[in-house]
C-alpha cells in the first residue's frame, strides 16, 4: 500500500444522508491560529487545493493567471508566519495535466522544506501527476504516517469526469489504513463527499459516499474529512469528525448557488493544527486583494 512513517450518489441513510443531516450544525472555521499556544507535538499543515496550473506560466482560468495567483497566495502565507510541518496539496493541481506543470509545481512545493502529500483532481492525470511530482519529492502515496498522525490521501477520480468515485481498491486501502492504526487520521480526498449546498457543483460529488462513510464509522481513529474541488469553504460534521473543503488558489464559485457563479471572494489556503488528542483546529485565511482580470460573468470554464 506504500505506507511512509514521516519521523519529526449511491449514498444510504448511514452515509451520506447521516452527513448531511449533521452537515447543517458545522461550526465556522477557527480564527488567528497564529497566536494559538498548541501543546508540544501539534502538526501544522498548510492545505494548498485547485491550483489549476499550466505548462505555460502565463496561462490563465476564467481570466486569471494561475500561476502568478498561486505566487501571491504562498508569499501571503509566508508572509502569514505559521511553523509548517506538513504540506496537503489537494487536486486540480495543473490544468492541463501536462508534464511541465507538474514539473514546475513539484519545484514550487518542494520548496516549503516540509513533507508534501498531493493526490489528484479531476482536471489532473494521475499516473502523469506521480510520474513528475515523485521526481521533486513530493509524496504521492496513499498511507503517510507523521508523529501521531496518518494520513489517507484517497483518489476521487473517474477519467474523463467532473464528479468522482472512490473505486474499490481506494475503499480497500482506507479500511486497512484505519484498521492498521491507533493514530488520529485525516482522510483527504478532491471531491466533495456531502452535498456543500450548491446544486450545481454537488452533481459532481463522490458519487458513491455510502461505502466511505460505512468504513469510516466502523473506526473510531478518524478525525477529519478534508478535500477541495468546490473552491469555497465549507465546514460541517459528520458525528464528531469534522469535515471541511476550502478555496481555490485562483477563481472561486459562489457558494449556495443553484448554477454556476464565479465568487468575488479573493484566493486563499487552510490551516490546520493536529493536536496530539487528535483534536483538530483549522484556520481558512484569504490573501489581502482579488487576482487582476476575474470573469465575474463568467458562466462555466
Amino acid at each position: 500500500m506504500g505506507y511512509y512513517n514521516l519521523k519529526i450518489r449511491q449514498g444510504d441513510p448511514v452515509g451520506l444522508n447521516a452527513a448531511m443531516t449533521s452537515s447543517n450544525t458545522g461550526k465556522p472555521p477557527d480564527i488567528n491560529l497564529r497566536d494559538w499556544n498548541f501543546p508540544a507535538g501539534t502538526l501544522r499543515v498548510l492545505q494548498l487545493t485547485d491550483t489549476h496550473l499550466y505548462a505555460n506560466p502565463v496561462g490563465s482560468l476564467l481570466g486569471i493567471n494561475t500561476l502568478d495567483s498561486f505566487e501571491r497566495v504562498i508569499r501571503h502565507f509566508r508572509d502569514y508566519h505559521w511553523p509548517l510541518d506538513v504540506l496537503l496539496a489537494t487536486g486540480d493541481l495543473v490544468h492541463d495535466a501536462s508534464p511541465e506543470g507538474y514539473r514546475n509545481l513539484g519545484r514550487i512545493l518542494s520548496g516549503f522544506r516540509v513533507p508534501v502529500f498531493c493526490l489528484p483532481g479531476n482536471h489532473d492525470a494521475p499516473p502523469v501527476m506521480r510520474e513528475h511530482l515523485r521526481n521533486t519529492g513530493v509524496y504521492t502515496d496513499t498511507v503517510i504516517d507523521h508523529g501521531p498522525w496518518r494520513f489517507v490521501m484517497l483518489d476521487s477520480v473517474i477519467p474523463g469526469e467532473e464528479g468522482g468515485r472512490l473505486a474499490p481498491d481506494q475503499l480497500k486501502q482506507l479500511e486497512e489504513a484505519l484498521a492498521s492504526t491507533d493514530r488520529h487520521t485525516l482522510v483527504c480526498m478532491h471531491h466533495q463527499p456531502v452535498d456543500v449546498g450548491s446544486l450545481w457543483i454537488d452533481t459532481m460529488a463522490i458519487e458513491n459516499p455510502g461505502p466511505l462513510f460505512e468504513i469510516i464509522d466502523r473506526h473510531s481513529n478518524v478525525r477529519g474529512i478534508l478535500w477541495g474541488h468546490v473552491h469555497q469553504t465549507f465546514e460541517a460534521k459528520h458525528g464528531d469528525i469534522r469535515l471541511m473543503a476550502s478555496p481555490s488558489t485562483c477563481v472561486q464559485f459562489a457558494p449556495r448557488t443553484d448554477d454556476f457563479q464565479v465568487d468575488e471572494e479573493p484566493p486563499g489556503f487552510r490551516l490546520l493544527a493536529l493536536l496530539p488528542d487528535g483534536s483538530i483546529r483549522s484556520e481558512v485565511v484569504r490573501t489581502q486583494e482579488m487576482p487582476h482580470g476575474l470573469e465575474l460573468a463568467s458562466s462555466g470554464y
